[in-house]
């Protein structure tokens, strides 16, 4: 019992050292990251360099293959970019799988003490802790090896005849690896680490538990199994982020496919790379380690170099399997970038998120126009229907707010950077102030709608003045997108300012008007407090855009 805990609580620290460490790496290389993706995916061979790239960067390919599917999903890659990219995400992790064998071919631990106290003294120091966090990682996940490799000589099950009786029950032929496949693709699945069932493997094969037959089925499981994580974001994405991810599974199962074919020719010529025979009894675990590493290297390396001429096709073959869901054609509102789930690289998420900002913005001055179409609007039925819709965008916008808000809420309960921390502050007000806008927006529909309901008819020196204050707002709304949509480095509040200022004067000018206009009995009090109340909520929108422009630009505002 006690070793069965050592075993478990070594594989629960594995994956905690390689949640740390990919973490830790994504801090500091986050940003790059989706520079690298959008400039590097230019053909193929790019693509496959780049999902290589960021895989070992990140050491994550379930990472990689998350934040592809998500960008799949805010347009910002293709999916023929997608799918190369995916490719090489599985070559990139091949290398965790060389690390483990590191980890089984010599004493590990010993070199794990330094490293954590390095990463320690690194984290208190705070100039250098992400640094320090990977370091952290790494001496867990190194320090956890040790410790299975150890749990499995202390197992020593090879010795067991029990347990050798179990494994020697399944001969070496294509139903035992088609189980053994089966086993290893839904212990993945249900794990969600491949790096973990990978050091499972190593430790039976090691152990003389399992043959290297067993051993490296199990491999090609978790390769399939892995395949889960991205299947999983992307079922509540847009069509072509589904389609990424049913690309990548039939990948993996393609590269199952035709190693079942060749399944024993293949594995004696990998265990010939490493010098080892794969039929002798008693094998190396150092070798068998190395040889289940190598497979897996091979498996994906020669997988994408077949399947890498073959990405247009593939692109065809998964547009055909992946239809169109009828809500993606038919929803008018609906979050665009965020509905694939959290991505699990917290630093990119933000980016997905202020792509919703974006979109948030231009619904809103969408919204604004409708109210410019509802003035217009003499008759009542088509009346009581644009502003039903009216209505209902303000309820999107309630929507929006909450789960964005909600969204930037997961991504801010992460270890994030100190940048990443103020970037979320600033995007939190940021939708706070746009759902104002849309609240701004109903409540002049509700000014409109008691204007027609009391048959009011505004004279033709208000009409003047209510097209003035509407094309202010509109042009208010129009820079404030631009800044959202462009780099924040690029803009400078003092237009968005200027503006408001003028929206100011008009409505200082406005108001004066109108107070002479009912003194000298121009027109009665009904049409002049309904004209003051409209201007007055103009007034009020032009506010909260501005609000979102600096809380945009991080302009802090002083009472």
């Amino acid at each position: 019992m006690t070793i069965i805990l050592k075993l478990l609580g070594s594989i629960a620290l594995l994956i905690y050292g390689m949640k740390v460490m990919s973490e830790a790496l994504q801090k500091m290389a986050g940003p790059q990251l989706r520079h690298l993706l959008g400039a590097m995916t230019t053909n193929r061979f790019s693509g496959v360099a780049t999902g290589a790239l960021v895989t070992v960067a990140v050491q994550s390919s379930a990472a990689t293959t998350v934040m592809t599917v998500s960008f799949v999903n805010a347009a910002l890659l293709t999916l023929s970019q997608a799918i190369s990219v995916i490719m090489g995400a599985n070559i990139g992790t091949t290398l965790s799988a060389w690390i483990m064998s590191a980890g089984f071919s010599f004493n590990i631990i010993s070199v794990v003490w330094p490293a954590f106290f390095i990463g320690i003294v690194l984290i208190q120091m705070g100039k250098h802790r992400y640094i320090g966090d990977f370091l952290f990682g790494l001496s867990f996940l190194l320090f956890a090896l040790g410790m299975l490799k150890q749990a499995g000589i202390e197992m020593d099950l090879a010795s067991k005849p029990a347990v050798v009786a179990f494994f020697a029950s399944f001969p070496t032929n294509y139903g035992t690896i088609l189980l053994f496949l089966l086993i290893g693709t839904i212990l993945t699945a249900l794990v969600q680490s491949s790096a973990a069932l990978m050091a499972i493997t190593m430790v039976l094969c090691a152990t003389g538990a399992i043959t290297i037959y067993q051993g490296i089925a199990l491999v090609m499981g978790e390769n399939i199994g892995t395949t889960v994580t991205a299947n999983l974001a992307a079922m509540s994405a847009n069509t072509q982020a589904r389609r990424t991810a049913m690309a990548h599974l039939l990948f993996n199962v393609f590269g199952v496919i035709w190693v079942l074919i060749l399944f024993f020719p293949f594995v004696r010529m990998v265990c010939g790379i490493v010098g080892m025979d794969p039929d002798a009894g008693e094998q190396s675990p150092t070798q068998l380690s190395f040889a289940l590493a190598t497979f897996h290297s091979c498996f994906n390396v020669i997988n994408t170099a077949v399947l890498i001429w073959f990405i247009p096709q593939i692109e065809k073959l998964v547009c055909a399997l992946v239809k169109p869901r009828k809500s993606d054609e038919e929803e008018e509102f609906r979050l665009q970038y965020i509905r694939g789930g959290l991505m699990k690289t917290p630093e990119l998420s933000v980016f997905q998120a202020q792509k919703e900002i974006v979109a948030f913005g231009l619904k809103m001055q969408w919204l604004f126009g409708l109210v410019g179409e509802l003035y217009e609007t003499k008759d009542e039925q088509a009346f009581d229907k644009l502003f039903e819709r009216i209505k209902k965008g303000e309820d999107m916008s309630d929507r929006m707010e909450h789960e964005i808000g909600r969204y930037l809420g997961d991504v801010g309960d992460a270890h994030l950077s100190d940048d990443t921390k103020q970037k979320i502050r600033s995007m939190l007000r940021q939708i706070s102030e746009l759902e104002s806008v849309g609240d701004s927006c109903f409540n002049l529909a509700r000014i409109l709608k008691r204007k027609m309901d009391n048959k009011i008819v505004f004279t033709e020196e208000l009409e003047k003045g209510k097209q003035e204050m509407f094309a202010l707002v509109d042009e208010a709304l129009s820079r404030m997108n631009a800044m959202l949509s462009g780099r924040k480095e690029d803009y400078d509040i003092s237009l968005s300012q200027e503006v408001e200022l003028r929206i100011n004067t008009c409505r200082n000018t406005l108001k004066q008007y109108n107070i002479v206009s009912m003194d000298n009995h121009v027109y009665g009090y009904d049409i002049g407090t309904v004209f003051s109340d409209l201007i007055g909520e103009c007034e009020k929108t032009g506010d909260y855009v501005l609000n979102v422009a600096e809380a945009r630009l991080g302009v802090i505002k002083i009472a």
